[in-house]
C-alpha cells in the first residue's frame, strides 16, 4: 500500500512562489498515477493536479495552469506542484492522493496528511 507524505507548505506572500513535494513509499510507485487536491477552509475539496508516474506531463486544472505546473521524480517517487504568482485564494491545505494508474478521479484511495498553504495578502 502507498504511503504519501507531502512538505514544502507554508505562509507566503501573494505573488511568491512555492514548490511542494509528496513523496510516496510503500508500494510499486510506477502503477499509480499521483495527484494534487486541495481544500480551503469551509469549502469542499478540489482536484488540482495529476501525473501518472510512469510517463506523461501530467495535467492542471484550467483554474490554475496558467500558475500551477506538476512534475515528478521517477526515480525518487516524488511528485512536485509548482506555484507561482500565488494568490490569497490559493490558501488551503494541500492534498497528495494516488490512484491505480489508468483510474478514475473517483479511485484516488491513497491520501497524505496535507501541507498547509498560506498566502496573505
Amino acid at each position: 500500500q502507498v504511503h504519501l507524505v507531502e512538505s514544502g507548505g507554508r505562509l507566503v506572500r501573494a505573488g511568491d512562489s512555492l514548490r511542494l513535494s509528496c513523496a510516496a513509499s510503500g508500494g510499486t510507485v510506477s502503477l499509480y498515477t499521483l495527484g494534487w487536491f486541495r481544500q480551503a477552509s469551509g469549502k469542499e475539496r478540489e482536484f488540482v493536479a495529476a501525473i501518472a508516474m510512469t510517463g506523461g506531463s501530467g495535467y492542471v486544472e484550467d483554474s490554475v495552469k496558467d500558475r500551477f505546473t506538476i512534475s515528478r521524480n521517477i526515480a525518487m517517487g516524488t511528485i512536485f506542484l509548482q506555484m507561482n504568482s500565488l494568490k490569497p485564494e490559493d490558501t488551503a491545505v494541500y492534498y497528495c492522493a494516488a490512484k491505480p494508474r489508468g483510474g478514475s478521479r473517483s479511485e484516488y484511495g491513497h491520501w497524505g496528511q496535507g501541507t498547509q498553504v498560506t498566502v496573505s495578502s
